[in-house]
């Protein structure tokens, strides 16, 4: 992609995403994903009400009356984004590309962290690791990200998230917030994996589907291409069995996703690429914040 064009789009996902990140996810984002604990902050004395548990027992000692000590929320946190590059993300019969959504969602998440003046980093991975962008603040960081998401060419066209997952459970020693930004088309079993990771962060999993990868419209004989291993075949759409059959896999593939979700504590949220995804990462802060 020439620069003048990558820059181009890189300013317009900007403008969008910044603006939501500041008009509507704010608080969501702050109440959703809170820091990692107290700390210290200073010593006043002692109020009606106070825990006694929280006296300072020197700093009383010495003043020969009660103080307390007070905390605040350790805020700071490091969220990391976990981005599908695969060759599935090309996909788009519905919408926009899946791809482009991504990328929308990866750069609205982005822009709220560091309204909150939280750390962020990026790992690209298909069936390998493709890209590790460590987590770093501000919005020059945040721009790098944006071009990669918008420009990144992977080395390979598979899925592998239980692979992903163990790259970053070792490479990220301290708890993150962890975002997996895919559509979960993927052969291997990742359930150990993210079970591990999940102990250890945050994880929080965000599906992009397009509507055709769970339904086939009824158009007659269509070539179909496997876009990660390049098979095709042919597909008669105009068949109520085959139409009903592929609808089964899907729901099934669902059902194993969401159930291993579950089993691991992972939050998720699944948006098609036709519908606007500012209510449904609402939906998911919100439902969190409430916890």
């Amino acid at each position: 992609m020439e620069a003048s064009e990558l820059l181009k789009k890189v300013r317009k996902i900007e403008i969008k995403t910044r603006g939501l990140s500041q008009n509507i996810f704010a608080g969501e984002y702050h109440t959703a994903f809170k820091g990692r604990g107290m700390t210290f902050s200073e010593v006043r004395e002692y109020q009606y009400g106070d825990d006694i548990r929280d006296i300072d027992w020197n700093v009383t000692a010495r003043h020969n009356h009660p103080y307390v000590k007070v905390y605040e929320e350790e805020r700071e946190l490091t969220v990391m984004l976990l981005v599908d590059v695969s060759r599935s993300r090309l996909f788009g019969a519905e919408g926009e590309e899946k791809r482009e959504m991504i990328a929308e969602v990866a750069a609205t998440i982005a822009f709220s962290a560091i309204q909150n003046n939280d750390k962020i980093g990026v790992i690209f991975f298909s069936d390998k690791i493709e890209k590790f962008i460590p987590p770093k603040k501000g919005r020059r960081h945040i721009l790098f990200i944006i071009s990669q998401l918008i420009d990144f060419k992977p080395d390979n066209s598979g899925t592998d998230i239980a692979n992903v997952l163990r790259y970053f459970t070792d490479a990220l020693k301290k708890r993150c917030t962890t975002f997996i930004i895919s559509d979960f088309i993927d052969e291997h079993d990742y359930y150990k994996s993210l079970s591990i990771a999940s102990n250890k962060h945050d994880v929080i999993a965000v599906q992009i589907y397009d509507k055709r990868d769970s339904q086939l419209p009824p158009v007659g004989l269509m070539k179909m291409a496997d876009l990660e291993t390049g098979t095709e075949r042919w597909i008669d759409t105009s068949s109520k069995r085959v139409r009903k059959a592929y609808s089964k896999w899907w729901y099934e593939r669902q059902q194993v996703m969401s159930d291993i979700m579950l089993r691991c504590n992972v939050d998720m949220t699944s948006i098609s690429t036709d519908e606007d995804f500012v209510k449904s990462l609402k939906s998911l802060f919100q439902k969190r914040g409430v916890r």
